[in-house]
C-alpha cells in the first residue's frame, strides 16, 4: 500500500468483538469516497482476516457488482489466515470474480535474510517467522509450535469447517504423517497404527483436509495415468518442516548428528520447498517407486516432467532409482540436489519450476 501511487484504506476484522457484515460495507464506503473523481482513478481496499465474519463472501459479492455496474473503480483484497474457509466463500459465491494469490509458509531464503539463519537452522526450525525468536530456547520453541500454530489450526481452519466425524483420529493422523514425513506408508499401516481409525477412505479423506490447511499431505505415485496416481500408496509430507522437528525430543545439534533423521529432515525439506514454491502444487507433485527403485519426488510443471533425487551427505552415492525412472518414463529430466549434486542452498534460494531449467534429459 506504500508504494502505491493512489488512495488506500486498510481494515482488519481482527478485533475485539466480532464484526458482521455491515462493518464490510462502512470499510467498502470508505474506499468509495477516496476514489478520484474523473477518468482512470481508483482506490484500493484491503479487508484483513476476512474469514472471521460470517457471511463475508455474499456481501462482497453485492459490493463488487454494484461497483461494475456503476463503474466505480474500487479495487479490493481481501486476506484471510484460514486457507479452507476463504477457499468456501470463494468458490460458494464469488465465482468469477476473483483471482486467487497464495501465501505459502516462508522460504529459507525469506527466512534467511530476516534472521540470518544458516541452512540447518531453516531446515529444522522452518519457516514460522512468528517463532524465530524463540529458537534460542528449543523447549519453549516446541510448545509454541504444537499449542499455538498446530493445534490452533486444528481446531480454527479444519474441524470447525468441516465434518470430522473422529477428531482424535484427524489428530492422530497428523501426529503420524508429521513423525513419517518423507516416507511412503500404506493405508493399512497407518490403519494399524492408529486406534479405532476406520477405514482407507476416512483417512484419505483427512488427509485432503489438513492439505487444505497447509500442513500434511499424501504424494500420490507419478506413472502417467491419473487413476492410478489417485489410487496409489501416499508419501507423507508436511508443508513445513518445524511440523516435523516440533514432534521430535532431539535438539537441533543431535538432529544433525542423526544421519537417518536429519536425511528425513532435508528431503521433507526439498519437498516442502516444492509445495510451497509451485502454482498447483496438487497433481503436480509426486514420487515414484517400481519393486527396488525410487524417486524421492516427481514435479510436473507445464507438461515436463522432472525427476528430483535428494542426498543429504557429502557423496551422490546410489543413482540407480533416477536412472530406472528416466527408462520407464521417455522425455523427463532429471536433477540430483545435495551431495555432489546442485547445492542444496542454491537450489532452495529458487522456486521449485525453475528447476526444471537445471535438469538434466
Amino acid at each position: 500500500m506504500a508504494r502505491l501511487a493512489g488512495p488506500a484504506h486498510y481494515a482488519t476484522a481482527d478485533e475485539p468483538g466480532l464484526p458482521g457484515t455491515s462493518w464490510i460495507e462502512a470499510q467498502w464506503e470508505v474506499a468509495r469516497q477516496l476514489v478520484p473523481r474523473g477518468e482512470g482513478g481508483s482506490a484500493l481496499l484491503v479487508l484483513d482476516e476476512i474469514q472471521k465474519i460470517p457471511g463475508w463472501s455474499g456481501v462482497v459479492k453485492h459490493l463488487w457488482d454494484a461497483d461494475t455496474r456503476e463503474r466505480r473503480a474500487v479495487k479490493v483484497v481481501v486476506l484471510g489466515s484460514a486457507p479452507l474457509l476463504v477457499q468456501r466463500g470463494l468458490s460458494e459465491t464469488l465465482a468469477g470474480r476473483f483471482e486467487v494469490i497464495r501465501v505459502p509458509h516462508w522460504s529459507f531464503q525469506e527466512m534467511s535474510e530476516a534472521f540470518g539463519w544458516d541452512l540447518d537452522r531453516y531446515l529444522f526450525f522452518g519457516g514460522y517467522p512468528g517463532a524465530a525468536s524463540l529458537t534460542t530456547d528449543e523447549t519453549r520453541w516446541r510448545s509454541y509450535i504444537l499449542d499455538s500454530l498446530i493445534e490452533t489450526t486444528i481446531s480454527r481452519d479444519v474441524l470447525l469447517l468441516s465434518r470430522v466425524d473422529k477428531p482424535a483420529l484427524l489428530r492422530q493422523l497428523f501426529r503420524l504423517g508429521c513423525e513419517h514425513s518423507g516416507q511412503i506408508l500404506s493405508y493399512q499401516k497407518m490403519l494399524g497404527q492408529l486406534p479405532d481409525a476406520g477405514n482407507a477412505t476416512t483417512l484419505a479423506h483427512y488427509l485432503e483436509l489438513l492439505n487444505g490447511a497447509g500442513m500434511l499431505c499424501g504424494l500420490q505415485k507419478y506413472s502417467g495415468r491419473t487413476v492410478r496416481q489417485r489410487g496409489s500408496i501416499p508419501k507423507l509430507l508436511v508443508h513445513n518442516t518445524a511440523l516435523m522437528t516440533a514432534y521430535s525430543s532431539l535438539p537441533l545439534e543431535e538432529a544433525r548428528s542423526d544421519r537417518a533423521y536429519w536425511g528425513r529432515v532435508v528431503e521433507t525439506g526439498v519437498g516442502a520447498h516444492i509445495l510451497n514454491t509451485t502454482t498447483r502444487p496438487i497433481g503436480e507433485l509426486f514420487y515414484w517407486r517400481e519393486r527396488d527403485h525410487e524417486v524421492d519426488y516427481v514435479l510436473r510443471d507445464r507438461g515436463a516432467v522432472l525427476g528430483v533425487e535428494v542426498k543429504s551427505g557429502s557423496s551422490t552415492g546410489d543413482l540407480s532409482g533416477l536412472e530406472a525412472f528416466g527408462t520407464t518414463f521417455h522425455r523427463t529430466r532429471k536433477l540430483v540436489i545435495g551431495g555432489s549434486g546442485w547445492s542444496l542452498s542454491d537450489a532452495l534460494s529458487l522456486p521449485a519450476s525453475r528447476w526444471l531449467e537445471r535438469g538434466l534429459p
